[in-house]
């Protein structure tokens, strides 16, 4: 079949997610830089009866991008196409990263309410994996969606919002990538504010018997628990009006602290009894002092993932929070051999009516658990993995889109209300399946 003018596919490409722990070798892999281009290259799919995938910025920790058939990278699209400054809302196109989009929004004298970890990532990725923060009155990332267009497998553009094709919305807000291809996404956003932060330690308990305090007490709580042990670092982040400013030494101490802890986390896999006293070790070094940070939002928002990890987050509601985080621990009390490297990050999210939304209908609390990767070798992880998803499981958890989890379609139906919603919409919009790959198909089928 011979090839669009316009469009080549490159060959021999592999893909490999940020952490290096998933990666496919997809047949073509396409850069298009217009929306005639993804038509054609939708056309010589649909000719060739092969499937596509589109990625952004890979960093999702599962298979959830990888194809063996025609890649499409959206980063050649990543204008940003109308910032509308009465409504507050900015239209930008589906390939650009957050970083760049934070960057053109404060010279607006605007920002994103609430943002991810990273900002490497892609705004149509973003949204398509149900992307998180944390802050009891903010919800996750897709809730400050307002319209987005999407080209589905026939070629067509929809647009999409609240008024228009208002149930595709819901579903496309977080299309997990099998609804079509996210063109353009407007974005509702608030002015520029800078953040201070504020760290200090505490204990498990101490967090657990207080936790609506602490909701109430700062916009964006999180805190950290350093498993095998009591610690426990609290992050609180709130709008001021103060000036930027921060403790430069500190930053230069943590960045030393993290290539250290690499080296000890190695030093680990040899003798996974350490791994306890290395957590304690880490929090008397890094975290058991008061530290505080002004700066513009994005830049406390964001923080740098140093190393490649597995990780896994499932969302349960509000309520189990204490439960459930002490069973965890009580798991490791009882079965020494299994070991859990620091931080099991705890964050939280407002409900929402996003239909495959881990928070759809309810305030949640975000588990999240890692286990490092020290100069890229795999640790064990299975037991400390099945024995978490067992307790997420048992406290009505939903798994974040973008990790890597267990879960079948006779799971997720359980666990989303509007799970069949969203299988009738995707049904309609891509009949042939052109946009599912392995991961989709253990979730669909």
């Amino acid at each position: 079949m011979p090839m669009g003018h316009e469009v080549h596919g490159q060959g021999g490409f592999k893909f490999q997610n940020w952490a290096k722990t998933y990666g496919s070798s997809p047949e073509l892999y396409f850069q298009p830089t217009s929306v005639e281009e993804i038509r054609e290259i939708l056309d010589m799919a649909r000719q060739r009866d092969k499937r596509v995938k589109v990625v952004g910025g890979g960093h999702s920790p599962s298979d959830i991008a990888c194809t063996d058939d025609f890649m499409i990278q959206m980063g050649k699209m990543n204008r940003v196409l109308k910032v509308d400054k009465e409504k507050q809302q900015v239209t930008v196109e589906g390939g650009i990263f957050l970083s760049d989009l934070n960057v053109e929004l404060s010279k607006h004298g605007l920002a994103l309410a609430n943002l991810g970890a990273v900002s490497e990532v892609a705004a149509a990725g973003v949204i398509g994996t149900g992307t998180h923060n944390t802050g009891i009155k903010h919800g996750i990332l897709p809730t400050q969606v307002v319209a987005l267009t999407l080209l589905t497998a026939s070629g067509e553009i929809l647009e999409c919002s609240e008024s228009i094709n208002a149930d595709i919305f819901q579903a496309a807000r977080l299309h997990l990538g099998c609804l079509g291809i996210v063109l353009t996404v407007t974005f509702q956003c608030v002015p520029q504010f800078h953040l201070h932060e504020v760290a200090f330690p505490s204990t498990l308990t101490e967090v657990l018997d207080h936790l609506n305090d602490h909701l109430q007490r700062s916009q964006y709580f999180r805190f950290l628990w350093f498993p095998h042990s009591e610690n426990v670092s609290v992050i609180y982040q709130d709008p001021t009006n103060k000036p930027p400013s921060s403790s430069a030494s500190w930053w230069w101490d943590y960045a030393v602290g993290y290539y250290l802890l690499e080296f000890l986390l190695w030093i680990s896999t040899f003798v996974p009894s350490l791994v306890c006293w290395i957590n304690r070790f880490f929090f008397w070094l890094l975290f058991s002092s008061r530290v505080e940070n002004i700066a513009i939002s994005y830049k406390i928002f964001n923080y740098e993932c140093r190393f490649k990890q597995h990780v896994q987050d499932w969302a349960i509601p509000i309520e189990k929070t204490k439960e459930a985080l002490l069973e965890l621990k009580a798991a490791l009390e009882n079965n020494p051999k299994m070991v859990a490297h620091y931080p099991v990050e705890v964050r939280f999210a407002r409900g929402d009516d996003i239909w495959l939304s881990p928070c759809f209908q309810r305030d949640s609390c975000y588990m999240n658990i890692i286990m490092y990767r020290p100069y890229g070798k795999n640790v064990p992880r299975l037991n400390y993995w099945l024995t978490y998803e067992g307790i997420m499981k048992k406290h009505g958890g939903r798994p974040h889109w973008a990790k890597a989890h267990s879960c079948t379609r006779k799971d997720l139906e359980k666990m989303y209300p509007a799970f069949r919603k969203f299988c009738s919409v995707r049904e309609k919009l891509d009949p042939t399946g052109m946009f599912l790959n392995t991961y989709l198909e253990k979730v669909f089928y």
